[in-house]
């Protein structure tokens, strides 16, 4: 039987889906909790693509081209439950807050936008497409073979990653790179024998260092930034001289980066600060790379690469959405800003093209936290401004080529 959407009912969907563990590569009973509530609010052509992404959609009139709707299915992990204020699978509402991991980030905006979308099936001017991706936590698997595989064709995406209901247009994109440095392993007692890779870790982080002090900026994105993260050394011996030292650097970058021109930064950077490194050494630079298994059994190798975006603050679907969102405190217009973390817009504006714009309750001062939580009235608020944002959104790309 067809149940009506509403803003409880989107809360207690929620509070289900924290209750369902989901992290990356791991979402199938999210995503089935998921679809049975798509389908029970009467959205239509519901299915599960071959990765494991969700998809609905609520059929407007046809008047306007279609807008996606997208969150995603997987969440982090919690760390140590008894670090967190309340469990953090139990997807309780006390003191005014929804809380548990996934709350903002992302269950709470995704129940938001389903339940949306699904009071907006005969209404909206064009169709609104729901799609709900895998594997976003982890570069975003999902989001990129969505778009790649051609089944949707959206004209705008609004994310629902956390805004505190300003309009987000854009981020730092993120790169994970490796830094590996390679010797002879030998015994720790006789030293003499060996050649540590160890020797050249200083002069590693000191070249990391003096390029992120050289880094670009953006007057929106603000600054590039570069850090080691992690040093891994194999054998993981005490009494043994590793023969491959490898340091974790974490890029976030601007816009027009990729992975070669990232590579060969780094490599330059390195060259500059070490030159020939010692008889017996050497060193190199590559992506991160990781072999990623979806919950529905795809697999594919990965580089650890979020790329990054940035809608002009004047395009007019910026300038439509923040007029329609309007401000909590009164305002005319939602603040413009960027995200500081990296979203799946990097795939749907970055590389894409399409416009792309975040809208959404919660803060990300509590994202991948244990004390996530989302605000319940500032929810209940976004949920009541979403379909005039969708209204705006498909006015401003209407009859436009929708340049980002």
């Amino acid at each position: 039987m067809k149940k009506p959407a509403s803003f409880e009912g989107a809360i207690s969907f929620a509070a289900d889906l924290i209750r369902i563990p989901g992290l990356p590569g791991q979402e199938g009973a999210v995503a089935a909790r998921v679809r049975d509530e798509m389908e029970t609010l009467g959205l239509s052509d519901v299915r599960v693509d071959a990765v494991g992404n969700v998809i609905g959609v609520a059929r407007g009139r046809g008047e306007a081209p279609p807008v996606m709707l997208a969150c995603h299915l997987d969440v982090v992990a919690e760390g140590a439950p008894t670090e967190w204020e309340v469990p953090p699978f139990s997807g309780v509402t006390s003191g005014g807050f929804l809380h548990g991991r996934g709350a903002m980030d992302i269950k709470g905006p995704l129940a938001l936008q389903t339940h949306v979308a699904a009071a907006l099936v005969g209404r909206a001017a064009g169709d609104v497409i729901v799609a709900h991706t895998v594997l976003e936590e982890r570069a975003g698997l999902g989001m990129r073979h969505l778009l790649e595989s051609g089944t949707v064709e959206p004209a705008v995406v609004v994310l629902g990653e956390a805004t505190h209901g300003d309009v987000c247009i854009g981020h730092r994109g993120r790169a994970e790179l490796e830094v590996v440095i390679e010797g002879l392993a030998g015994h720790a007692s006789a030293p003499e024998r060996a050649r540590n890779p160890l020797d050249l870790l200083g002069p590693v982080l000191d070249a990391v260092r003096d390029l992120a002090r050289r880094g670009a900026s953006d007057p929106v994105l603000g600054e590039e930034t570069l850090v080691a993260t992690m040093v891994d050394v194999r054998p993981e011996t005490r009494n043994v001289i590793p023969d491959q030292v490898v340091v974790a650097v974490d890029w976030r970058m601007l816009p027009g980066a990729d992975e070669a021109s990232l590579v060969a930064r780094l490599s330059d950077a390195l060259q500059v600060g070490i030159g020939t490194p010692p008889e017996g050494l050497r060193y190199g630079v590559r992506f991160a790379r990781e072999l990623q298994r979806t919950y529905t059994g795809v697999e594919e190798e990965v580089s650890f690469l979020s790329p990054s975006f940035l809608m002009r603050p004047e395009h007019p679907v910026v300038v439509a959405a923040a007029r329609a969102a309007g401000c909590r405190s009164g305002t005319a217009s939602a603040s413009v800003r960027p995200w500081q973390f990296a979203t799946d817009g990097g795939w749907s504006c970055g590389v894409h093209g399409i416009p792309t714009i975040g809208f959404a309750p919660g803060e990300e001062r509590f994202a991948h936290t244990n004390r996530e939580r989302l605000d319940l009235e500032e929810a209940r608020w976004a949920y009541g401004r979403y379909p005039d944002v969708i209204a705006a959104v498909q006015g401003a790309v209407r009859g436009r080529s929708g340049d980002a």
